[in-house]
């Protein structure tokens, strides 16, 4: 893809990706809905001012920050534990720990690709398996098994720094 965005062709390919991420997140279809298309309006505000080197990452991270947006303006009680989990992240305000954990992944993922950001999420965090990661970033499953060993190393080296 060209660093000029096609909306329409980049909803058609990453819109049920982002859909699953605001589910996950969100416990709820209809709220899931309409954050993947705030996801999508976001993009169309701000398309000038990207570029589209990893339209995947780019669209994990808008989905991500959009539904703890909403998790933030929830003003029910939790429904779940995973959800008071979700709240507890959307409120984290401890700024040391916050820097610290910025700064640790920053480190890990530095000299990373940015699909393997997105592996480590995808599977890490909304527990897809191998073979659906595989799938969603266009690799095979041994490359998304190398990818995840080699990080899990360089984060175990970098948390004995």
């Amino acid at each position: 893809m060209e660093s000029k965005m096609d909306i329409e062709l980049l909803y058609k390919k990453y819109g049920p990706m982002v859909y699953r991420r605001c589910k996950t997140m969100l416990k709820n279809e209809e709220q899931a809905t309409d954050a993947m298309q705030d996801v999508f309006v976001q993009l169309i505000r701000k398309k000038d001012d990207l570029t589209m080197d990893a339209p995947s990452s780019l669209l994990y991270t808008i989905a991500t920050n959009t539904c703890l947006n909403i998790i933030r303006k929830r003003k029910n009680t939790p429904e779940c534990e995973s959800d008071e989990i979700l709240q507890i992240i959307a409120s984290y305000d401890d700024p040391t720990k916050l820097v610290l954990t910025n700064h640790f992944l920053e480190r890990l993922f530095k000299s990373e690709k940015s699909s393997t950001k997105t592996i480590a999420v995808l599977h890490y965090v909304d527990g897809f398996t191998l073979e659906e990661t595989a799938n969603q970033v266009g690799l095979s499953v041994s490359g998304v098994r190398k990818r995840l060993r080699n990080l899990r190393e360089k984060s175990l080296l970098l948390k004995e720094q």
